[in-house]
């Protein structure tokens, strides 16, 4: 899987694309479509009773008017209460409708964080190689924040503008007919026309602005883990520089689609205007015949203006989809890559034995790539010691990733108890195994929390048991809050060794039959590296260990078999 940016497609497949992804997101959007209905509901409610008190107000007050010039008598009781109703059920309902919208975008938003970790899961570690974890956190919260826009300003809009823009055409059109066709084809032009005209001018700055948030996040994350590096080499003002840059470029990619937004609006209130002009020419030379009363001209023009409050929302709504959609695409073509190792539909239990046997194995990443690892053979049976051998870029840690299926092999077979892995679940595969790498992550957590990530149901006397194996729980003991201590992130308040026993404590709470070490010394000083190898030495009884290592030492002849992958290393300490 390579995480690389879109390469840009004709307009026609391009639009294809879009509809796609928009047709998806609905159908992950459909278990909470009563909330999502609901919330539609709603709007059109709120929104018709706004149209239907300015209407009644409108119709009131010249109706009073008249009655002040005529001294006929006039029942005010009736459209008061009405006026006063259609009040309450604005107020109310625009209470409850951003009640029922929130809760349905906050469920959605839930649900597709969910959703794109469950689909990314299988892709770590060997699948998300590529991508930088700035770049996949700005995917997970972001990009996914943004698709809120979808429901909360784009379908709510657009389903209540449609629906209630037929209800007040079909209104009007019980008065007069002439004005109805005015009132529509303003209405059409302003919920229609003018949003797609918005969408287009603004679909290519929303998909920069996605692509240029994740750039500056990636940007930003990169310099602050780096800051120490920065400084000493002086280095810092030309990342503060690039990060200026970035955001003058957002800002700007910001302010077209402000100006169009801006433009649109404008153009808004411009055909709201024009419609009621346009009422009020057609319906005012009606007032010599008795089909329409001074009141109802009044209640008409007001009806008309206040109609496009349906349509107001939806050319904003419509420019939110560009940029929703772009980070859409963003989350999909993740979600989508494919996987690196996928479980056979029928998996093979294992055997009760856990004698691995590793025939010609052979690795490499594409056609085209060089072999990493080529006619690997070796035999650990149960209980058995192995230490293999090799410089940096001899295949080591990719023999790791291909124990545990992280990767699947080219050729050749890896067999655990008999069975072929590739016959296996992976996750069947990784309970036989436990790893301590290299570069093993210690979350910012407690001691306790990053051991309970081995056997969440581990009890204390199981925790101080592979913490004294490990020679680690005097240092705990002798801690502020002992295994209730913050390591800091990544472990940064530990030292090397602390946090190399820590994480051989939890590959040992795994208790798993297997124990590879990758490196398990690199980065010591000479003095904890032996401390270190002669626990682990002592720690072997009864599992088999696979011993990865870049140099050959004291403790590695200890081993039953040792395999160098590389000849120029010396067989000598």
């Amino acid at each position: 899987m390579k995480a690389t940016p879109r390469i840009a497609q004709p307009a026609m497949d391009d639009a294809a694309v879009a509809c796609a992804d928009l047709r998806r997101l609905i159908a992950l959007f459909r278990p909470y479509w009563l909330w999502m209905a609901a919330g539609a509901a709603l709007s059109l409610a709120t929104m018709l009773a706004n149209v239907a008190l300015m209407a009644i107000a409108g119709w009131f007050i010249a109706s009073m008017a008249l009655v002040g010039v005529t001294h006929l008598a006039f029942d005010y009781f009736t459209p008061a209460a009405l006026i006063r109703a259609c009040a309450i059920v604005r107020t109310g309902g625009r209470y409850l409708e951003r009640l029922v919208t929130h809760e349905a975008t906050l469920r959605l938003l839930a649900r597709l964080r969910v959703w794109f970790y469950v689909r990314i899961e299988p892709l770590a570690p060997a699948g998300l190689g590529r991508v930088r974890g700035a770049d996949l956190a700005t995917r997970i919260q972001s990009d996914i924040d943004s698709l809120s826009n979808l429901y909360l300003r784009a379908l709510v809009p657009v389903v209540a503008g449609g629906v209630g823009t037929l209800v007040i055409v079909a209104i009007v059109s019980a008065y007069s007919a002439p004005v109805a066709a005015i009132t529509f084809v303003f209405l059409l032009l302003a919920g229609a026309v003018l949003p797609c005209f918005g969408f287009a001018s603004t679909r290519e700055p929303a998909r920069a602005c996605i692509a240029l948030r994740a750039e500056l996040h990636e940007t930003v994350v990169d310099s602050l883990q780096g800051l120490g590096e920065l400084q000493v080499y002086g280095a810092a003002p030309a990342y503060a520089q690039k990060v200026d840059q970035l955001s003058a470029r957002l800002i700007g990619q910001q302010k077209t689609i402000s100006h169009a937004m801006g433009m649109s609006q404008g153009a808004l209130a411009a055909c709201a205007s024009g419609a009621m002009w346009c009422a009020l020419l057609l319906a005012i030379p009606r007032l010599a015949s008795p089909s329409l009363s001074p009141a109802e001209v009044a209640m008409l023009a007001f009806l008309v203006l206040a109609s496009f409050e349906a349509v107001m929302p939806i050319p904003a709504a419509l420019q939110l989809v560009g940029e929703s959609l772009a980070a859409a695409r963003r989350i999909f073509e993740l979600a989508d890559a494919t996987l690196p190792v996928q479980d056979p539909t029928e998996p093979v239990a294992l055997a009760a034995r856990n004698d691995l046997v590793v025939s010609h194995l052979g690795f490499r990443y594409d056609e085209t790539s060089p072999w990493v690892l080529r006619d690997l053979s070796f035999d650990l049976p149960a209980g058995g010691r192995l230490a293999i051998v090799g410089a940096s870029g001899a295949g080591k840690s990719t023999l790791v990733q291909l124990l545990l299926r992280f990767l699947a092999y080219s050729n050749g077979r890896i067999e655990l108890g008999g069975v072929d892995l590739r016959d296996c679940a992976a996750d069947d595969v990784r309970a036989r195994i436990a790893v301590v790498s290299q570069d093993t992550y210690l979350f910012n957590d407690t001691i306790r929390a990053n051991l309970l990530i081995a056997r969440p149901d581990a009890d204390q006397a199981s925790l101080e048991a592979v913490c004294r194996d490990a020679q680690l729980h005097e240092f705990v003991c002798g801690l502020p809050r002992g295994y209730d201590t913050q390591v800091g992130e990544a472990g940064t308040t530990l030292s090397g060794g602390q946090a190399r026993r820590l994480a051989i404590a939890r590959a040992l709470l795994l208790d798993a039959p297997i124990l590879v070490l990758d490196e398990p010394t690199e980065g010591l000083d000479t003095v904890t590296a032996q401390a270190l190898m002669s626990a682990i030495v002592r720690l072997m009884a009864g599992r088999s260990v696979v011993l990865i290592t870049h140099k050959l030492t004291d403790a590695t002849r200890k081993f039953d078999q040792i395999l160098v992958l590389d000849e120029s290393i010396e067989m000598h300490a």
